[in-house]
């Protein structure tokens, strides 16, 4: 009614102080605001899951969303996506008449992810991220025992190089003899060059099961705390910038962001501290 009546009037009327209502409409447009701006950054979540898994319907949509600590129903989810003009896709059968069969590890973790010492567990994964403009990948290797960073590179393209590259940085820094380093079934970790580079050193490589992520959780939730604590908020607008952004975060997550898990300490403390 305020296009027809004064604020101070129809205030007057229901006997509500004015500083009151004034609050009251504050904190409403807060909360929208705030609304929005979750809402914008489930929705570039859910691109960038669309992304790396073109065929995830909105079911498998609202499970990824909530691995990634976000809870989200179903209508929402659906909603969003059509919004975002995202649907599964159907993949074509390919001939494979000239298929050279990859190499698939037993699952030697089996979500037992604690280690006793440094370099017994390794998990690995590949993620994307964005500048805002463009789409880039992050590969990660974490290990186990203190959720530590190992090794980590950035690239344009999601091949097999990153994958080798990433693990070559690992190599150069631990011993790696009989240490069991953990991935999905990715084409590049059950790729022929891969489980050679893996036999050079000794590594005993192991395998989630198709289209269980839950198999690899500890490095999903080091992307999720990534993305969420970092890059959602700070918008890289740049290569450079993304690149700087994850290398600060990755410093900050190794010497100076403590768990609960590691009695309230950073992992590198907690490494530094069992070995004093």
């Amino acid at each position: 009614m305020r296009d027809q009546h004064g604020v101070t009037r129809l205030l007057a009327i229901v006997g509500v102080p004015r500083a009151s209502y004034y609050k009251w409409r504050s904190m409403r447009l807060y909360r929208s605001s705030q609304k929005e701006g979750l809402d914008q950054e489930i929705k570039e979540h859910m691109m960038a899951t669309h992304l790396a898994h073109p065929y995830f319907g909105y079911p498998r949509m609202v499970t990824a969303l909530w691995e990634a600590g976000y809870r989200v129903n179903h209508k929402k989810v659906w909603r969003l996506m059509k919004e975002l003009s995202i649907q599964s896709v159907i993949r074509k059968k390919r001939k494979l008449s000239s298929y050279t069969p990859s190499v698939v590890y037993p699952n030697r973790l089996k979500r037992q992810f604690h280690a006793t010492a440094p370099g017994q567990k390794m998990v690995t994964d590949i993620t994307y991220i964005s500048d805002g403009t463009h789409f880039y990948y992050l590969s990660v290797i974490q290990d186990l025992f203190n959720n530590e960073i190992v090794a980590w590179q950035i690239s344009r393209r999601n091949d097999l190089e990153l994958v080798l590259d990433t693990v070559e940085q690992w190599i150069r820094k631990k011993d790696v003899s009989e240490a069991v380093l953990h991935s999905d079934q990715g084409f590049q970790y059950t790729s022929q060059a891969y489980n050679t580079r893996l036999k050079e050193f000794s590594i005993k490589g192991s395998h989630s099961r198709k289209a269980t992520c839950l198999d690899n959780a500890c490095i999903e939730s080091f992307f999720s705390h990534l993305k969420t604590e970092k890059l959602y908020l700070l918008q890289c607008k740049s290569e450079e910038e993304l690149h700087q952004a994850v290398e600060d975060y990755i410093y900050f997550y190794n010497y100076q962001r403590f768990q609960a898990k590691l009695k309230q300490r950073a992992p590198i403390e907690y490494r530094h501290a069992l070995a004093a």
